[in-house]
């Protein structure tokens, strides 16, 4: 068991939810994400809101300012092959402007989000702004 799994908690409900989301999302049609945050009295990962996000506008003006958060996406987009592909990745929101306490509260449990979201990849965002070009950065190398 590793440390981080000791230190930060999944609810039972919160990991059904990711489960459901990632199963969910894997033949969408439209984008789709969700906002996760860490508690930081309880060190518990669970979602921010109740909300699904289709617009990349809608999930930026969202995202705190001041605050990590991650954001995990699943964005249909058609490769330049004409294959339809559907991305699941973990998006690491981490302003400039965050404290060092919970720069290191969100970059510490950061894998553990990886792994047990199944994502396939981390796409690190420094400002809301960066989702513009997402799927640039989907289209990229794996």
């Amino acid at each position: 068991m590793s440390s981080e799994s000791r230190l930060y908690t999944f609810s039972p409900e919160t990991k059904e939810k990711l489960r459901k989301f990632r199963l969910g999302t894997s033949r969408a049609k439209d984008p789709q994400a969700v906002i996760y945050q860490i508690d930081k009295h309880t060190l518990d990962i669970a979602q921010a809101d109740n909300e699904t996000y289709t617009a990349m506008q809608e999930l930026a003006d969202e995202l705190p300012d001041h605050s990590p958060r991650y954001v995990l996406l699943s964005y249909p987009l058609t490769l330049p092959s004409g294959r339809l592909s559907v991305p699941y990745v973990l998006i690491y929101h981490l302003p400039v402007t965050c404290n060092a306490e919970l720069r290191m509260l969100y970059a510490g449990a950061k894998e553990l989000m990886r792994n047990t979201a199944e994502v396939g990849r981390v796409i690190e965002i420094e400002n809301a702004e960066d989702l513009e070009d997402i799927e640039v950065k989907l289209g990229g190398e794996q």
